[in-house]
């Protein structure tokens, strides 16, 4: 049997280099960012030119007032030589017990009305029955772990043929996915964007309605159409980088007969 070595592995980019992209990617200026974080334009100059290494404690400084989200910043202190301020851990983790435990509370809570919960890649964690309801139907592919929300909503295969207003719900979720880049700069999140405008099918910012409030998803089933909202929760001040990239997707409905029609299929 023969066996091949492991390539090393590569080293780290610079922490100036990566501190300067976030800060330009944030459309700030040195004086900007100097300003915020209360240190020196000078100091934070030499930091990104390498003159000066910052200390752990600036690294997290600079990175709250940038607003890195946690995994970034883990790799932040790597390049700079220090050890990840944040854990991740498997949800199914011992330690994140009552994390799953206040899911499932919050996912029963909404009943009759359609909820679950996504990783940052948008791969299902969890969900309720109400939304198990609506995707009974779909062909099996689609509700094999794992199950990615996005691709199962915007396949032609998937959920795309029984969404009505699907350019303009396609629109709304390409943007948010678009958002979640910016905030990020995640690569896999890059290529499921690519992946998601391949789709066929057009993108549409016009709703249908002058006087909406907000955009609907409008969603075949049987005879009646679904019109619900989206609403998004997400655990506040997080320390574990899984919990910090998990949300909870809940759909509520945009009108009374959604209300109606969706208690019904929950009595039934």
């Amino acid at each position: 049997m023969s066996h091949t070595a492991a390539l090393p592995a590569a080293s780290p980019r610079p922490i100036g280099d990566l501190l300067r992209e976030w800060r330009r990617h944030r459309r700030l200026s040195q004086l900007d960012l100097a300003s915020g974080a209360e240190i020196s334009t000078r100091h934070l100059s030499f930091m990104e030119s390498g003159r000066a290494q910052p200390s752990r404690d600036m690294i997290v400084r600079l990175a709250e007032y940038l607003e890195i989200p946690l995994r970034e910043r883990n790799q932040l202190l790597i390049a700079a030589g220090f050890a990840p301020a944040y854990r991740e851990r498997a949800l199914a983790d011992p330690a994140l017990a009552s994390v799953r435990d206040t899911m499932r509370l919050l996912l029963q809570g909404m009943e009759p009305y359609p909820a679950l919960v996504v990783d940052r890649h948008w791969h299902l964690v969890d969900c309720n029955q109400a939304t198990q309801r609506l995707l009974a139907g779909l062909p099996p592919q689609w509700l094999q772990p794992p199950i990615h929300v996005l691709k199962l909503s915007l396949h032609p295969t998937g959920l795309a043929p029984r969404i009505r207003n699907l350019p303009v719900w396609r629109a709304h979720l390409l943007e948010r996915l678009r958002r979640q880049i910016d905030a990020t700069q995640d690569p896999g999140l890059m290529t499921l964007l690519a992946e998601l405008r391949s789709y066929p099918g057009e993108e549409s910012a016009s709703s249908h309605t002058n006087d909406a409030i907000a955009v609907p998803m409008e969603l075949e089933l049987g005879d009646a159409v679904l019109s619900m909202l989206s609403t998004t929760t997400v655990f506040g001040t997080p320390m574990d980088i899984t919990l910090a990239e998990l949300a909870l997707e809940a759909f509520v409905p945009a009108d009374a007969a959604t209300a109606a029609c969706l208690r019904q299929l929950a009595a039934a």
